[in-house]
C-alpha cells in the first residue's frame, strides 16, 4: 500500500526562471519567486520577521503561491532565513509564514481602485471638455433639469455608494511593515514542472558527470545504484566514507533535474539529504491556530544556495542542505485573522555543499 502511494505521489519541481525586472513587471502575492521582498495580501498586515536566535533581520528566500484545489482562498507561503553565519544550519534561525485571502476579498480590494481610476479619468476628461468645448453662449444658459449632466451626477453618487460598500466589506490591512532597510536577494521567477514529465536529455549528462565525480571522491558505485531496483540492498553493500546512504538516495532522486530549487508534494514524503532524527514525526508540532496536525508541503533544495545573489548587501548568503516545510493539514484560516500564520520548518545541513556548486 505504501509503495502504491509513493507511485501515485505527484511531485512538482520549482526551477529558477527569468529575473524579475522591477522596471518592467512587478511581482504580486500570486507570484512564486526567489528573493526580493515578500508580497502581502491587501487585507493583511505582515510584520517583517527577525531571527529568534540573534535578533538580526532575516532575508526573504522564497515565496510560493500554492492555492489548494477546491479552496476559496488564495494562499501564499513565504520563507525567511538569517544570513548570519553563526545561525547557519539552525532551524530556529528560519521563519515560514502562511498567508491566505478569500478570492472575493482579493477581487473587492482591487475593484475600488479600478473604479476610482475610472472615475478620475472621467472627471479629468469632463473638465477638459468644459475648457475646450463650451463657448460663451453655452456658458450663459443654464442646463435643463433633466439634462444628461444631472444623470451623470446621479450615476457618480451611486458608484460612490457602491465603492464605499465594497471598501467596508474588505478588512483593512497595513501591508508589509519593514523595520528599516532589509537585505534582499536578486529576484527570479520560479517555473513549475512535473517531475514525471521532466525532459532529462540535456540535464542527465550534467547529472552523470556530477555523480561520477562523487563516485571518484567517495568510492561509491553510483552507476550501479542508479540502475538497480533493489535500492536497500545496494545501500547496505555500498558505503560512502562519511557513512550516509541517505545522501546517495537523495542524489539519485534529484539527478533528473539537478537545478531544482523547490520540491513540492503536499502531504507527500520529504526527500531527506541526511538521515532524519528517529523522532522526526513527533518533532513536528500541531498547528497553533486550530490544533490540527501539520503535514509536509514542500522543501527548498540545495541548488538554490549558489543562485542567491545579494542586490543591496555585500557578502549576503545563506547556507543549507534542504529546508523542509510543514503546514497545517486543514490550512486553517480564522475569518477575522489579519496576520500571516507561522508554520514549522526543519533545516538539514548539507554533508557536501561543494557538490551542488
Amino acid at each position: 500500500m505504501a509503495a502504491e502511494q509513493r507511485q501515485l505521489e505527484c511531485v512538482l519541481l520549482g526551477i529558477r526562471d527569468a529575473e524579475i525586472d522591477a522596471n518592467r513587471c512587478l511581482s504580486s502575492c500570486f507570484t512564486s519567486k526567489i528573493g526580493e521582498l515578500p508580497n502581502c495580501f491587501p487585507s493583511l498586515t505582515l510584520r517583517y520577521p527577525s531571527c529568534s536566535i540573534c535578533n538580526g533581520i532575516l532575508v526573504h528566500v522564497v515565496q510560493v503561491y500554492c492555492p489548494l484545489e477546491g479552496s476559496p482562498y488564495h494562499r501564499t507561503v513565504n520563507v525567511f532565513a538569517c544570513p548570519s553565519r553563526e545561525c547557519f544550519g539552525k532551524s530556529e534561525s528560519w521563519t515560514v509564514l502562511r498567508s491566505q485571502c478569500l478570492e472575493t476579498e482579493a477581487t473587492q480590494a482591487q475593484e475600488p481602485k479600478a473604479n476610482q481610476e475610472a472615475t478620475m479619468a472621467t472627471r479629468d476628461w469632463c473638465e477638459g471638455a468644459d475648457d475646450w468645448g463650451i463657448d460663451e453662449e453655452t456658458e450663459s444658459s443654464a442646463p435643463p433639469a433633466n439634462s444628461s449632466m444631472e444623470t451623470d451626477f446621479t450615476s457618480q453618487l451611486q458608484g460612490l455608494s457602491l465603492r464605499e460598500h465594497l471598501q467596508s466589506s474588505v478588512p483593512a490591512g497595513e501591508g508589509l511593515l519593514l523595520p528599516g532597510p532589509v537585505p534582499s536577494f536578486q529576484p527570479y521567477y520560479v517555473s513549475v514542472v512535473d517531475e514525471g514529465e521532466f525532459c532529462v536529455d540535456a540535464d542527465m549528462d550534467h547529472a552523470q558527470r556530477l555523480l561520477k565525480e562523487y563516485q571518484r571522491r567517495e568510492g561509491v558505485d553510483v552507476q550501479q545504484l542508479i540502475s538497480c531496483e533493489g535500492e536497500s540492498e545496494i545501500y547496505e553493500k555500498t558505503k560512502a566514507r562519511h557513512g550516509d546512504e541517505i545522501f546517495l538516495k537523495f542524489m539519485k532522486k534529484i539527478s533528473v533535474c539537478q537545478e531544482q530549487v523547490l520540491r513540492y508534494s503536499r502531504n507527500g514524503q520529504p526527500l531527506f539529504i541526511t538521515a532524519p532524527l528517529s523522532n522526526m514525526k513527533q518533532m513536528v508540532p500541531c498547528c497553533r491556530s486550530c490544533g490540527s496536525p501539520r503535514i509536509f508541503e514542500f522543501q527548498i533544495m540545495p541548488a538554490l544556495v549558489s543562485m542567491l545573489k545579494s542586490i543591496n548587501t555585500e557578502g549576503l548568503t545563506v547556507e543549507f542542505g534542504t529546508v523542509l516545510i510543514y503546514t497545517c493539514e486543514k490550512s486553517c484560516w480564522p475569518p477575522s485573522n489579519q496576520t500571516p500564520l507561522e508554520e514549522f520548518l526543519f533545516v538539514q545541513t548539507d554533508p557536501d555543499q561543494k557538490f551542488f556548486k
